[in-house]
């Protein structure tokens, strides 16, 4: 104890220089702490991120054409269906089962009235499942989307998207 009962400060002295390497490691020393692709690289991207572009490529090329028809129209993309109670005998919601029972790749849901617009959601995992290989996968994400879009105005697939 210092003077009058207070404690008594000790003079600031300057910390020993670490013996710390340059890059930093984890815990234990055994491996890096970062990443070993940086962002940005294509390698660091998800197969979600990934499928996202897909259907945005597929969009985008039916927008070019039908700019007009698909204004207010929102595109989504689900993990997979909508699942209901924990029933293990039913694996997805009434509305998204085909007739067949089959899990379906896309649902449309149709605009209710000015403020809810027409709605395409593309399920990720069934169409994953589908396909043999990336470009098979974005074929077949642009085959769906070209089928919904067809149902949603009314017109033939070939006519949405000759060829």
């Amino acid at each position: 104890m210092g003077p009058a009962g207070g404690r008594t400060r000790l003079p600031d002295v300057p910390a020993a220089p670490s013996r710390r390497r340059c890059t930093p490691r984890d815990r234990r020393g055994r491996g890096l702490r970062r990443p070993l692709v940086p962002p940005g690289v294509p390698l660091s991207r998800t197969r979600a991120e990934e499928f996202d572009d897909l259907v945005l490529d597929a969009v985008e090329h039916l927008e070019r054409r039908w700019r007009q028809e698909l204004t207010g129209v929102e595109f989504a993309v689900e993990e997979v269906p909508y699942v209901e109670s924990g029933n293990p005998e039913q694996l997805v919601h009434g509305s998204d089962v085909v007739e067949d029972g089959n899990v379906p790749l896309a649902r449309l849901l149709p605009a209710e009235g000015e403020r809810v617009p027409a709605r395409i959601v593309v399920y990720r995992r069934p169409l994953e499942v589908r396909a043999r290989g990336r470009h098979d996968l974005a074929d077949l994400v642009h085959d769906v989307i070209v089928e919904q879009v067809s149902n949603l105005l009314g017109r033939d697939p070939e006519e949405i998207d000759p060829g």
